[in-house]
């Protein structure tokens, strides 16, 4: 029972591995090449072009502003809730702490502050503890800002070290991600509004989420190879369209039929459907991402900045989701002027 189990695996390793629609790379070349050969044209695999990393950790975190340490001092001595709050930073742990325990720290801090002033009787503690709490929401986009996009987490999600987008993916590969994105992008808004009171128990399993699925990072991989293969084809396309005719006097002949049961089996069922799942897999995850980025434009730095426009963004010159639409549009039209010869229009 044990073998036959491992044949049957075995097989079936060994029919994924020839099948060429299995797997993202293999299927835009074999699209490439199946143009070619219909057309008569010759097969050239353009470079697929370079993606920039996001920029370093140490690049991307800001500098967190700090209370005088006699501030911290005195503050820690005062009988109320702030005592323990300021306690925990002093500490050992409290001076390594993570971005996301940060921005905790931040928010308990501001918080037990405003507890403890209806208690202070002293009109010159009161104030220092008043500049306390100015301060403390004054870096708080910086505290947000971290915790989110200066994370080692969403490294691992943007990561381009884990190949493609799936193919032919059973569920929404980006549903979760999704739904944390849109929660998490709610939560920074009430905070950068000055809406404290959010529970961040939620982030820690939103981090461990991004650390696990690298879908952003598959994305942007997936969104470079489309725009390169469409392109090739595309160019094969529009030089038999400059070349000779697909048809005579527009009508049908035996390469036109092999050209079109080639364009329905293979770009309308195989390439279409994959195209159609990266681009709702964008809406879905990188849309919501950039707007965790663009809410928090006064924060970010210039580097950043031009990376998120060009790998989140969905308009501008150099974004690459704006390449993919334009590659996208252009391979239809040069197929709805090369089928158009043989009154074969897709659409007509």
């Amino acid at each position: 029972m044990i073998v036959r189990h491992l044949i049957v695996i075995l097989l079936a390793l060994v029919t994924a591995g020839c099948n060429p629609f299995s797997e993202a790379p293999s299927m835009m070349d074999e699209y490439v090449e199946r143009v070619a050969r219909v057309l008569d044209g010759e097969v050239s695999l353009s470079e697929l072009p370079e993606i920039q990393r996001m920029p370093r950790r140490r690049d991307r975190r800001l500098d967190m502003p700090e209370l005088e340490l006699g501030m911290l001092d005195f503050l820690s001595l005062y009988g109320c809730q702030l005592q323990y709050v300021v306690g925990e930073r002093n500490s050992v742990m409290g001076r390594v702490m993570d971005p996301l325990n940060r921005l905790r720290y931040e928010l308990r801090f501001i918080q037990a502050a405003r507890d403890c002033l209806p208690d202070i009787d002293r009109e010159k503690l009161k104030k220092s503890v008043e500049q306390a709490i100015d301060s403390k929401l004054e870096s708080l986009p910086v505290a947000v800002w971290n915790a989110t996009w200066a994370t080692e987490e969403i490294e691992a999600l943007f990561t381009l070290s884990k190949g493609y987008f799936p193919v032919a993916a059973e569920s929404n590969p980006v549903s979760d991600l999704s739904a944390d994105v849109n929660r998490l992008n709610s939560t920074v808004q009430s905070l950068l509004e000055g809406q404290l009171d959010h529970s961040l128990d939620y982030l820690g399993e939103v981090h461990q989420r991004w650390q696990a699925e690298y879908r952003a990072g598959q994305l942007l991989n997936s969104a470079r190879l489309l725009i390169a293969r469409l392109d090739d084809a595309t160019a094969l396309i529009r030089s038999r369209l400059g070349d000779r005719p697909l048809c005579i006097n527009g009508k049908p002949n035996s390469q036109s039929d092999i050209v079109q049961t080639m364009f329905f089996n293979v770009y309308i069922e195989r390439i279409q459907p994959y195209l159609s799942d990266v681009r709702s897999a964008r809406d879905d995850l990188i849309r919501p991402l950039a707007t965790l980025s663009e809410m928090q434009a006064e924060v970010r730095s210039e580097s950043f900045q031009a990376w998120s426009r060009q790998y989140l963004g969905t308009t501008g010159d150099n974004s690459l989701w704006q390449d993919l639409d334009r590659a996208m549009a252009e391979h239809t039209t040069s197929w709805q002027q090369l089928l158009g010869q043989c009154g074969l229009r897709p659409g007509a």
